[in-house]
């Protein structure tokens, strides 16, 4: 709600609503003033600089405005929940769609080395790691839809420039640029849904957001396979930004605003413009000779006496993410454990073709069949979250008194810890005995199973716990893990050659043993210890 305030005596009236705010506008500005005492021209100074002190401070009419997006109807909050989803299934895909092609590509540019090949596929997820550390904290600038719209845009551009290469260099730099720009998704996406859902409804929503990033890389090997078998390489890059100019016209049409305090500053435009208004029309009926004076500042509730300026947007916004990592231990023990299980998981996006066809002796488009066992882990694992998450949250909240905890949302991570280990053991192992390809994709969809239960879960938390600020959240624990699945898949086809993939994926699971199963206990009795120390937590 609207609230004046004077800047050394603090609030002095609160109300709701345009119109009644305009009303009070027109009385002040009507009443008579007393000038038998003073020039016109001190009366006028007087009357300016009164009136300049006094500031408006704009927020929601109320716990149940309807103009808050946690009001909203549910349909709307799911158009927006899905067009996000959309962004961040394509945008993941586009990363790994070309792994099938690699063979391809390396014969049309004379690739001979392995690590130079597999960094053709994972250069796309480096600028994965450095996009969010941008777009997040602008999106808590200028908003959700126009910094993830625009992102898309630069995506497009050169996702379709890396159909055209003539060269290695070009595809690789190209690559980067494109992921740079599909990296938009992975924090705002989050973030709507943290500004659309209460923390009780959050656990469902954020199980649909969350399985694009993971399902994307999973099924677009699989088409991905197809299209070069049937085309070319080329056509695996032009495929994928029609695809992503679909969904960026739908977003065009579907794609509302979410973010509070952008939402709230055009709140207090209109107001500006609605009192300016007033003040032109009671000043005309005065004197329509004389220009008004008057002034009055309006101001968000989250805004608060800040600028925002130039110097404001980037000493602020845009080292957030920075400094949220480097002050929040939260954010360091999750970035870690995020990190060694999303390199995990690019490791076997770009293995899958190679091991299928070396092994099982596969053609390009059987072999990229397999990564549907990953696909359906990562939809069982979000579905099981979907029904549960919020219903294991409701519950530990009546059992605390009836007050919600982000460390609610932690127990997915239990048995999630347990699965990823047993699925390395079981397709290593699998493939080193030369087993029937059956048996390897169990263990495959065992570690999408282990992936989407810990991604979901830990995204959430984060969302629960800096709320405001959870784009520059999500965004400095993605940068953490797109360097490791871009330098993961670099060093694996070495491990593999050395060890073999039996022993090579033993190596993986011991990490996976020594990160993995200590981190639900410690989140679990620790975490809100360590939240309780956290600065932008309590903030928010």
């Amino acid at each position: 709600m609207p609230v004046t305030t004077d800047e050394s005596k603090g609030p002095t009236f609160e109300e709701k609503g345009l119109g009644s705010t305009n009303r009070e506008y027109k009385n002040s500005l009507d009443a008579p003033h007393d000038v038998s005492s003073t020039s016109e021209h001190s009366r006028q100074k007087h009357e300016t600089s009164t009136l300049s002190h006094h500031v408006t401070v704009v927020d929601w009419d109320g716990p149940d405005d309807p103009n808050n997006p946690k009001n909203w109807k549910a349909s709307r909050k799911w158009t927006a929940t899905l067009i996000v989803s959309c962004f961040t299934f394509i945008s993941p895909a586009t990363s790994s769609i070309i792994s099938p092609a690699t063979d391809q590509v390396a014969m049309e540019f004379h690739i001979k080395s392995s690590v130079l090949l597999g960094m053709i596929t994972s250069v796309y997820v480096l600028g994965f790691a450095f996009g969010p550390l941008v777009v997040g904290p602008l999106s808590e600038v200028f908003g959700r839809s126009r910094v993830l719209q625009a992102s898309n845009v630069f995506f497009l551009i050169w996702n379709l420039a890396c159909g055209f290469s003539r060269n290695t260099p070009q595809l690789i730099v190209f690559r980067f640029l494109a992921g740079m720009g599909g990296s938009a998704p992975f924090s705002i996406g989050g973030a709507v849904v943290g500004d659309t859902f209460h923390p009780e409804e959050r656990g469902t929503a954020m199980a649909l957001y969350a399985l694009g990033p993971m399902l994307g890389p999973a099924l677009g090997p699989v088409a991905g396979g197809w299209i070069a078998e049937k085309t070319s390489w080329r056509w695996v890059f032009w495929s994928t930004t029609i695809a992503g100019a679909m969904i960026f016209v739908l977003g065009l049409f579907l794609l509302q605003e979410t973010y509070g305090p952008i939402l709230l500053e055009r709140k207090a435009r209109q107001l500006e413009k609605a009192f300016s208004n007033d003040c032109e029309k009671a000043q005309s009926r005065k004197d329509p000779a004389k220009k008004s004076t008057t002034q009055r500042q309006f101001r968000t509730a989250y805004e608060g006496s800040a600028n925002r300026s130039l110097h404001d947007i980037i000493s602020k916004a845009l080292l957030r993410p920075f400094m949220l990592f480097i002050r929040e231990p939260i954010l360091q023990l999750f970035g870690l454990y995020m990190s060694f299980i999303y390199g995990t998981f690019y490791i076997f996006v770009t293995t899958i073709p190679s091991t299928f066809r070396n092994v099982y002796h596969q053609s390009i488009g059987i072999a990229g069949l397999n990564y549907i066992a990953l696909g359906f882990g990562l939809t069982l694992g979000s579905f099981m979250n979907s029904r549960t998450m919020d219903k294991l949250y409701a519950y530990l909240k009546r059992r605390n008194g009836n007050v919600g905890e982000p460390e609610f949302r932690i127990p997915i991570l239990f048995p999630a810890s347990v699965f990823l280990p047993l699925g390395l053991l079981l397709s290593g192992w699998a493939t080193q005995h030369t087993l029937h390809w059956f048996v390897t994709d169990v263990g495959i969809f065992f570690i999408g199973l282990s992936l989407v239960m810990t991604f979901q879960s830990i995204q959430t938390y984060i969302v629960d716990v800096f709320a405001l600020y959870a784009a520059s959240g999500l965004a400095s624990v993605f940068c953490l893990r797109s360097l490791f699945a871009f330098t993961f898949p670099l060093f694996s086809p070495a491990l593999y050659k050395g060890l073999g993939v039996g022993w090579g994926n033993t190596v993986l699971t011991g990490a996976a043993i020594v990160i993995g199963c200590p981190a639900p206990y410690i989140f679990w009795f620790y975490g809100k210890r360590v939240r309780g120390r956290s600065r932008y937590a309590r903030q928010t």
